[in-house]
């Protein structure tokens, strides 16, 4: 089992292709047009994947934090958001799934990135863990 990976240690991509809101160098240039697949794949905490797309802003706060961390754990070490929102997946149509990734909240941080969580439910978000850590020097207050 592979130990659970800091954000620092990740590289800008796995894939070696530039994503959507991606620059040539493998900087998130605009979050909002970042997709999965185009970071690093990585096992976090109690064995939670996740993805880490981009590099960290000199200082930032993200470095401190793994996949899989619960929303509480995370807002006691990076502080409070500048804003943030919720959303469903397409799983949440699927007849029949339990699965704890129907819906996801979104953290945003500025000159930081955002953060995704899964699970939790609409509403009650402190189950949630950290699916997604999406780096972007430049990122704005709001979504």
């Amino acid at each position: 089992m592979a130990a659970a990976q800091p954000a620092a240690l990740a590289p800008a991509t796995s894939s070696g292709r530039i994503g959507p809101g991606m620059n040539s160098r493998g900087e998130v240039v605009d979050s909002s047009r970042v997709e999965a697949g185009y970071g690093q794949t990585v096992k976090g905490l109690r064995d939670w994947e996740g993805e880490i797309t981009g590099r960290p802003a000199p200082g930032s706060k993200f470095t401190q934090l793994q996949i899989g961390m619960p929303m509480k754990q995370v807002t006691d070490l990076v502080g409070q958001p500048s804003d943030q929102g919720a959303y469903i997946t397409g799983k949440a149509f699927i007849p029949f799934f339990f699965g704890s990734d129907t819906h996801r909240q979104e953290l945003v941080y500025k000159n930081q990135g955002r953060l995704i969580f899964a699970g939790g439910s609409m509403g009650d978000f402190g189950s949630a863990h950290l699916v997604w850590i999406i780096h972007n020097a430049s990122e704005p207050a709001y979504r």
